[in-house]
């Protein structure tokens, strides 16, 4: 069960790329206009969202929980439809859309946080996100005058730090997968 979850690392390593190159986008280009945010925003939740799905689907098959997983993955995909299909939407609205994604998806992240310590007794970088995630989206309900500059500089910030998290998480299983099939490897040989 754990080793079909820890098998696709790489979609979670992905998944931390596609974030923090969307962070780095928002540093690249701080004079970006509110469209162009708005359909790096939607594309990059879509992206995440779909691997979000594949996550949920290979814990599905091993038998894990993964209804918080496919959640996250539907919550993404939809709101990156919701930004492609209405890229014309106001400043606060986005900034509305993207908070209400941050602090959902750091509710789930906690969710997944606390199921992942339960497999393997480690899930800090889960929680961290999650609470990072929670913290930002509240943020941005709080401060919601702070001008576009400061929703890009917030949103690349987010990201880097997201995609680190996911990365880390990539590399936590990468290693547990490896331990998995040494392990497996070790009890055949002994037959």
């Amino acid at each position: 069960m754990l080793e079909q979850l820890t098998r696709n690392w790489w979609a979670v390593g992905l998944r931390g790329i596609l974030a923090i190159l969307l962070g780095i986008s928002a540093f690249v280009w701080p004079g970006i206009t509110l469209e162009a945010l708005i359909y790096v925003f939607g594309a990059y939740a879509i992206l995440d969202g779909g691997f979000a799905l594949v996550t949920a689907g290979i814990s599905a098959i091993s038998g894990s929980r993964w209804v918080w997983m496919l959640f996250e993955g539907i919550l993404s995909i939809i709101t990156g439809l919701v930004a492609l299909a209405w890229p014309g939407i106001t400043a606060l609205s986005m900034l509305l859309l993207i908070a209400a994604y941050a602090i959902i998806t750091g509710i789930f992240e906690l969710a997944v946080a606390f199921q992942f310590s339960r497999l393997q007794g480690n899930g800090w970088f889960f929680r961290l996100s999650g609470v990072f995630s929670i913290i930002f989206g509240f943020l941005l309900l709080v401060w919601p005058d702070s001008g576009l500059l400061t929703l890009v500089w917030l949103s690349g910030f987010y990201a880097i730090f997201f995609g680190i998290m996911l990365i880390e998480l990539a590399f936590q299983f990468y290693h547990l997968h490896n331990q998995l099939v040494h392990s497996n490897r070790d009890r055949l040989k002994s037959y």
